[in-house]
């Protein structure tokens, strides 16, 4: 991460009407910024769900067509929780309480992650310099092309055909390859960022942990294959799902992608948000609950420290502040479509 680039702070009238008439919504409601009893009734039921799915399937043992449907469902709760809880809570929106949140946020260390790391590779890459080539590690994607200052490789061709076992396999990388990798490069100082000898304590009790409950236990239960064979089903489903959500918000044809040459970008921070994010699907109340309103990605990379149950009334605010500045706002009416504008990136990009 480069801390010299800068935004145009000179005449930012547009981010200042924006964040007045937010405040002006929170204050004239009385509402906290923070979530409500709506996101603590959404964990709960998440929660419930991961431990009663475990629960069958290491210690019931259904029929093995049953086994199936159930990991394929717990890799879908898998993502919920992290959309959900561990996603709020590291932008530290869950609650009011901070402690709560960072629990809360170690929810990620639970299902194999790193929250350490994610906050470092999300919260300050990526919500600080969106789709900027060199920055946003999310659009740094091995063995894909996805805006065209990105250079060219012959395998490149392929990837409209690849891409989708790529985001299968991308969450069980991520666990159980990328972390580790990360880890031992800065350790070896390949990597050069500060990771207290706490965070590191607190890296290998949590893959403990983690390998405990996954793999160490299910293997006594239930045997080694299928172990195997349920931590690939539920890891690949959890893969697809978080690859193909992050990817619609932000690889899309309309979506911006900026090279910065010098140290500074033109726009002023919220409209090079505005130019390198998109919603979608945003009147589906159901992928709405499921998503943690991450289809309303605008207001989040807008407002990150704003909770999601708050996105549906900030969407109106925004929209109508986009207009009255001509600036762009960029939404797809349903998932179908923002997918397929996904895969047209990747075709483009192929050639």
């Amino acid at each position: 991460m480069n801390p010299t680039i800068k935004f145009n702070n000179v005449n930012t009238v547009f981010s200042k009407a924006l964040k007045e008439k937010a405040n002006a919504y929170f204050k004239s409601t009385l509402k906290d910024k923070t979530g409500d009893k709506r996101i603590f009734t959404k964990a709960a039921i998440l929660l419930t769900v991961f431990f009663l799915i475990y629960g069958i399937l290491v210690f019931v043992q259904p029929h093995w067509i049953i086994s199936v449907l159930l990991c394929v469902v717990f890799g879908i709760n898998f993502a919920a929780i992290g959309f959900n809880i561990m996603h709020d809570a590291g932008h530290n929106s869950f609650s009011s309480n901070k402690k709560l949140n960072t629990v809360l946020s170690y929810s990620l260390n639970l299902l194999g992650g790193n929250i350490y790391f994610w906050k470092l590779k999300h919260n300050i890459a990526h919500h600080t310099y969106t789709n900027i080539e060199g920055e946003d590690h999310d659009i740094k994607v091995k063995f894909m092309r996805l805006h065209s200052d990105q250079k060219a490789k012959k395998y490149h061709r392929f990837q409209k055909y690849y891409f989708p076992l790529l985001y299968s396999i991308s969450y069980l990388t991520w666990i159980y390859y990328q972390d580790y990798e990360k880890y031992f490069k800065q350790v070896a100082g390949i990597e050069t960022f500060h990771f207290p000898l706490k965070e590191k304590v607190i890296f290998w009790m949590t893959k403990v942990i983690h390998h405990s409950i996954f793999i160490i236990f299910p293997v006594i239960y239930v045997g080694w294959l299928p172990t195997l064979i349920g931590l690939l089903i539920s890891g690949v489903v959890c893969g697809l799902f978080l690859a193909v959500i992050f990817q619609l918000a932000h690889v899309v044809e309309e979506t911006e992608f900026k090279v910065v040459d010098t140290d500074r970008v033109e726009n002023e921070w919220m409209i090079h948000q505005l130019k390198s994010t998109a919603n979608f699907s945003t009147e589906n109340k159901v992928l709405t609950w499921l998503l943690g309103g991450l289809n309303f990605q605008i207001e989040h990379h807008l407002f990150p420290k704003i909770s999601h149950v708050h996105y549906p009334a900030l969407n109106k605010i925004v929209r109508q502040t986009c207009q009255e500045f001509n600036i762009n706002y960029i939404e797809f009416k349903s998932f179908r479509s923002a997918f397929l504008s996904h895969v047209q990136v990747i075709h483009a990009m192929s050639k």
